[in-house]
């Protein structure tokens, strides 16, 4: 870590007041105080150096399997657990109902609510609260916002690796070795000597290169689901998305990374946090100063204003976590 102590790099950022709309929260808005502290760079400002580092860059995408070794299911659901030590399931549904849910329900009474779909294609989900009692139901649309229980099981858990969750895709990360956010997260980690030195570059890439869409927040749904390439490629997301992209390349490039969802605030909001050998897990960033990282919240600090959320963000206390992905 000493070679970093000569550098320090400052990522403040903007509240935008369309972080508060319906896609990341709502409720009172919140002004950011007047500041005149370093904020961070423009894009012309930041390079990638053109070198190749001592750490391996070569991709590695975890892909998960249904194995059909351990299976949960009746005449409607099916829910293969074959690889739940590795910290996910694979949902399906069988019967003919339009609208169907998948809740997992964890030992602490915590609820995670999921769209599953309803043409019998299974989707992949983690089990990102550890080992433990998992409660694993599907529920199909009755009228309106009623829903009648179709399916429910119990899933004890005992993961191989803690990290492991978090190094998969899931239906809210979404990403291949085909993927575009893949090879892309390999070209910002080439120069990297180690994985600080990755999440620093995706990091400075993500809050440059993708804009706040103020249109999408407008109108976003209920069940939206976020497409890390088409992020990329588009430029331009919200909350979510934002998550979701440094998430998938982060994985890809052997380093676990949660998205973390709840309230920033009043707003309800995502942001992510990263693993980092010899650190733990690092909740956010919103200042790197050569060592230690705090608030990793790549919507924030691609707003690069002129005004810093000292007082919104304080010391971390006014992020409110619900649920992890």
């Amino acid at each position: 870590m000493q070679r970093y102590r000569h550098k320090r790099i400052r990522l403040f950022a903007l509240l935008c007041t369309a972080l508060l709309s319906v896609s990341c929260g709502s409720g009172e808005t919140a002004e950011a105080p007047a500041d005149t502290r370093q904020v961070a760079p423009p894009l012309e400002d930041w390079t990638l150096p053109d070198t190749q580092g001592t750490r391996d860059n070569t991709p590695v995408c975890l892909t998960p399997s249904m194995d059909g070794t351990k299976v949960l299911k009746n005449e409607l659901a099916e829910i293969d657990c074959s690889h739940a030590d590795e910290g996910y399931i694979f949902a399906r549904y069988l019967g003919e109902n339009p609208q169907v849910k998948l809740l997992i329900q964890v030992a602490d009474g915590k609820k995670y609510y999921y769209d599953l779909p309803s043409d019998g294609t299974p989707e992949v989900f983690p089990l990102s609260v550890g080992d433990g009692l998992y409660e694993i139901s599907v529920f199909e649309n009755i009228s309106e916002t009623q829903y009648s229980l179709a399916f429910s099981d119990t899933l004890e858990v005992r993961l191989t690796d803690p990290y492991k969750p978090f190094l998969y895709p899931n239906q809210y990360i979404r990403f291949d070795k085909d993927s575009a956010a893949v090879a892309r997260a390999g070209e910002l980690a080439r120069p990297a000597n180690e994985d600080l030195d990755v999440i620093s570059n995706i990091f400075n890439y993500v809050i440059r290169h993708v804009t706040y869409d103020t249109e999408e927040a407008e109108t976003v749904e209920s069940g939206y689901l976020p497409d890390p390439d088409e992020v990329l490629e588009t430029g331009k997301g919200i909350c979510l998305d934002y998550a979701a992209l440094m998430c998938a390349m982060l994985r890809s490039q052997r380093i676990p990374a949660r998205m973390e969802v709840g309230y920033a605030g009043t707003a309800y909001h995502a942001w992510l946090s990263a693993y980092i050998d010899g650190i733990g897990w690092v909740n956010g960033i919103i200042e790197f100063d050569g060592t230690d990282w705090s608030l990793m919240d790549p919507t924030f600090a691609s707003a690069n204003g002129d005004a810093f959320l000292a007082d919104f963000i304080g010391d971390g206390d006014n992020y409110e976590l619900k649920f992890i992905y």
